[in-house]
C-alpha cells in the first residue's frame, strides 16, 4: 500500500510541476496564458516592487533550504525517503503558482525591438534558451531529478542507481546548460519592462548563489573529481575545450 500511495504521489505531483512550469514558460514569454509578466492592471511601483521581492524571496528561499543535504537528512526523518524528492517539487511548484498567481505587473518599457526580423531571433533565442534546459533535465535523469523515479522504485520493484560521473552533450562544455538555459529565456525578449528585467536580475542573481551552494556541495561530495571538472569545464559560459572527466550526478 505504500508503495502504491508513493507511487500516486509521486505522479501527481510530477503532473502539477508540469502543468506549472509550462504555464511559467507562456508567463514569462507573454503568450496564451490569462496572466503573463507584463498582463493586469499596474498598481504603485514601489509597492510592486516589494510584492515581488517578497514572492521571488519565497521562491528562493524554499529551493536554498530544502535542496541542502542536511535538511534532507532532517526531513527524512518524518518524510520517507522516497516521497522526499516529490516533496521539494511540490513545494517548489507551489512557491512558482504562488509568484505566478500574484505577480505584480510592472509594464514601463526599458527596450522594444520593433525590427521583425530582430524581434523573431530574440524570440528563437528564447525558446533555444528553454529547449537547452528541458534537455539538459533529461542529460541528468529527467524522472528523477523530479522525483518520479523514487516515487515509482517501490511499486516497480526498482533498485534505485547510486550517483555516478556522466558529462553528455551539453555537460561537456558548461557545468551548468540547465541555468545558462534559464538565464537564455529569461533575458530574450523583445520588449523588456521594467518588471521583466526586475524579475531576470532577480533570477540571475539568485541563479549564481544556488550554483554557489550546490558546487560546495558537490565538492564535499565527489572531492577533487569535481574540482577537476571545474578547472577543465565552464561554469555559464561554455569553453572550446571538451571536458575529459565530469561531475554530473544522475
Amino acid at each position: 500500500m505504500r508503495a502504491f500511495s508513493s507511487a500516486i504521489y509521486s505522479l501527481v505531483v510530477y503532473v502539477f510541476f508540469l502543468a506549472t512550469f509550462v504555464y511559467a514558460i507562456a508567463f514569462v514569454g507573454n503568450f496564451l496564458v490569462p496572466k503573463t509578466i507584463d498582463s493586469g492592471v499596474a498598481g504603485d511601483l514601489t509597492t510592486s516592487l516589494l510584492i515581488n521581492t517578497g514572492l521571488l524571496g519565497v521562491f528562493a528561499v524554499q529551493h536554498s533550504v530544502m535542496a541542502r543535504p542536511g535538511f534532507k537528512r532532517w526531513w527524512t526523518r518524518i518524510v520517507p525517503k522516497e516521497i522526499e524528492r516529490s516533496t521539494y517539487v511540490l513545494f517548489a511548484s507551489a512557491a512558482l503558482a504562488l509568484l505566478l498567481w500574484q505577480w505584480r505587473p510592472m509594464p514601463q518599457l526599458v527596450w522594444s525591438v520593433t525590427d521583425p526580423m530582430a524581434a523573431g531571433a530574440i524570440t528563437a533565442l528564447m525558446w533555444a534558451g528553454w529547449g537547452i534546459l528541458l534537455l539538459s533535465t533529461y542529460l541528468i535523469s529527467h524522472f528523477h531529478l523530479f522525483g518520479l523515479t523514487q516515487g515509482m522504485t517501490r511499486l516497480l520493484n526498482l533498485k534505485e542507481k547510486p550517483g555516478n560521473f556522466t558529462t553528455p552533450l551539453f555537460y561537456k562544455w558548461i557545468r551548468h546548460p540547465l541555468y545558462f538555459g534559464f538565464i537564455v529565456a529569461f533575458w530574450s525578449a523583445p520588449q523588456m519592462t521594467v518588471g521583466h528585467l526586475f524579475f531576470a536580475i532577480a533570477c540571475t542573481a539568485y541563479i549564481f548563489i544556488g550554483i554557489f551552494f550546490e558546487e560546495r556541495d558537490l565538492t564535499h561530495e565527489f572531492g577533487e573529481r569535481y574540482r577537476t571538472y571545474q578547472r577543465s569545464v565552464g561554469m555559464i559560459i561554455p569553453r572550446l575545450t571538451k571536458a575529459k572527466d565530469g561531475a554530473v550526478k544522475s
